[in-house]
């Protein structure tokens, strides 16, 4: 795969508005671990290998277990993750997937018992915010980093 361009150069300063807003995002007060789950989530749905890539690599370094990484796709199935992750995620799909979801009211009064107000709101502009990356990286076709020895020929 080779990218398309570099949208950091195309328009440094919308993209530097977005890092800004990622950045608020990211150190909104929500747990980090949590954050690392639904950006990983959020790009497993929207097929993002640059993304997956970054927020998989991201949480191992936060601590995050290769195991629940694994089964992240399968997070309903599994008793690895806990209320307030399965709120977050479940969520994640429904807004990822909105024109699909339209966001239920089951999907939403979980998320009320796990948050607060407050905390929704940042979640939902996480999930955004996500999304958004995963359109410009998909879009512009960004490819994740490769050893070299283990390039496609």
């Amino acid at each position: 795969m080779k990218p398309r361009l570099n949208p950091n150069t195309a328009a440094p300063e919308l993209m530097q508005a977005m890092i800004d807003f990622e950045n608020r995002v990211r150190n909104s007060g929500l747990e980090h671990s949590l954050i690392d789950l639904v950006k990983s989530r959020a790009s497993q749905i929207n097929g993002c290998a640059f993304c997956i890539h970054m927020h998989t690599r991201d949480a191992r370094a936060n601590g995050e277990t290769e195991e629940r990484l694994y089964l992240l796709d399968a997070w309903r199935e599994s008793p690895l993750y806990s209320d307030r992750e399965r709120a977050a995620l479940g969520w994640t799909e429904a807004l990822t997937l909105v024109s699909q979801t339209h966001a239920p009211d089951s999907d939403y009064e979980a998320l009320k018992a796990q948050f607060t107000d407050e905390e929704q709101v940042k979640l939902t502009l996480l999930i955004a915010a996500i999304n958004a990356w995963n359109r410009i990286a998909i879009g512009f076709r960004a490819v994740h980093p490769v050893k070299a020895n283990r390039a496609a020929a």
